[in-house]
């Protein structure tokens, strides 16, 4: 469970043009900044000046340990455009989402000065964009930060939507805050050198995205699901395109996840649980294929969707070798899990459902039984997992 390992952003531009994808318009919910870009393309680096903007003087670049010499490249950028940049380096993936790692951050700002108007830049995947996102929002009650994410997972889900989190012994992002960035540079030669395991795992949201929202994504991928995997292939791009296409549509309707914004939990509850019964050794989009499957199953049970649609959760998530199924001797500690969701109402289960393709909807579980019955859909006998 590690990030890419040192993937170079190219400094230089290519005869590629990058796509630009405006999340909103104007101050959103709360004051939150919507009207940013999110740019798709590669060789981006030379677009991050623009993005942190002129009034900062002081830059802190925070990534995980696998990607020292890409923050070292990043640094060196902005120091070349008059920065005064400084590094913050963090463990790797959910190692990295806890509170002693954000009070190490917040020890680097204070120690160099860092005022309301200077900024923070992450390079790294999902779980680096939640905690430099928490940081940034904390420090100062918020400071201006870009994403800069070199995972499929931290471009299409992670870095858009202003979603920080930290995880705690209780659960994965319980403790957090809504803190829209200045703008998101996903760099898709970044890719190039990511496992094909975490390139696949980061596929889960794209999915999810298809499911809810933008069909076309499941045709796709249904028609070349290799290709779907090739970081260098028009179908990655197109997907990962469409897929932050969906959030940013989401997300400019519902900054504070108040409403409509609850769609892109699909999957989600009974994945966190996952992850968190796995005390995060898991992948979160391995996690969140199952959830889905689960979410896909309980929704075939209520009669909401079809057979066909539930099935074709399974065929597209098996094609691309995400595992649909969890162990059947830890349903008690699902339970628990699922009970902390964020989208709970008081003792009130809430799981978000399709009513079909591009129509999702939360729904209250009035019974806890229903669940524990659909579980058997997906539960496998217990046996050592190798999570993908």
């Amino acid at each position: 469970m590690t990030e890419n390992a040192d993937p170079a952003f190219s400094q230089g531009h290519t005869e590629d043009q990058p796509t630009i994808i405006t999340v909103g318009e104007g101050n959103g919910q709360g004051g939150q900044n919507l009207g940013y870009d999110v740019v798709v393309g590669r060789g981006l680096l030379s677009r991050l000046p623009e993005m942190v903007g002129t009034q900062a003087e002081r830059v802190l670049v925070i990534h995980p340990r696998a990607l020292r010499a890409t923050g070292d490249v990043v640094r060196e950028d902005l120091e070349n455009h008059g920065y005064q940049a400084v590094v913050a380096e963090i463990p790797d993936a959910e190692e990295g989402k806890h509170i002693q790692v954000a009070a190490f951050c917040w020890q680097v700002l204070g120690q160099n000065d860092f005022t309301r108007s200077d900024a923070i830049v992450s390079v790294g995947g999902g779980a680096v964009t939640d905690v430099a996102g928490f940081v940034a929002a904390t420090w100062l009650r918020g400071v201006r930060v870009v994403h800069m994410p070199t995972t499929l997972l931290g471009m299409v889900d992670a870095a858009v939507g202003g979603k920080t989190g930290i995880n705690t012994a209780e659960g994965k992002n319980l403790v957090g805050s809504f803190h829209q960035p200045a703008g998101v540079l996903a760099d898709l030669d970044t890719l190039i050198t990511l496992p094909r395991n975490e390139l696949v795992a980061g596929l889960a949201e794209v999915v999810k995205c298809g499911f809810i929202a933008d069909e076309e994504i499941l045709n796709i991928i249904e028609a070349a699901p290799d290709q779907a995997q090739n970081p260098h292939s028009w179908q990655v791009r197109d997907l990962i395109e469409r897929a932050i296409r969906v959030k940013a549509e989401v997300v400019g309707q519902d900054a504070l996840e108040s409403g409509v914004r609850e769609s892109l939990n699909y999957g989600h509850t009974l994945g966190h649980a996952i992850e968190l019964a796995e005390r995060y050794q898991w992948r979160h989009g391995a996690a969140i294929s199952v959830g889905m499957v689960f979410a896909a199953e309980l929704g075939r049970s209520l009669g909401r969707i079809d057979d066909a649609t539930a099935d074709r959760h399974r065929d597209v998530l098996t094609s691309l070798g995400l595992p649909v199924t969890y162990r059947d001797d830890r349903w008690n500690q699902l339970l628990e899990g699922i009970r902390r969701d964020k989208k709970n109402r008081g003792d009130t289960l809430r799981f978000v459902l399709l009513n079909g393709i591009g129509r999702p909807a939360t729904v209250e579980i009035p019974d806890a039984s229903i669940l524990y019955s659909t579980y058997q859909e997906i539960a496998e006998p217990a046996s050592p997992v190798i999570s993908l």
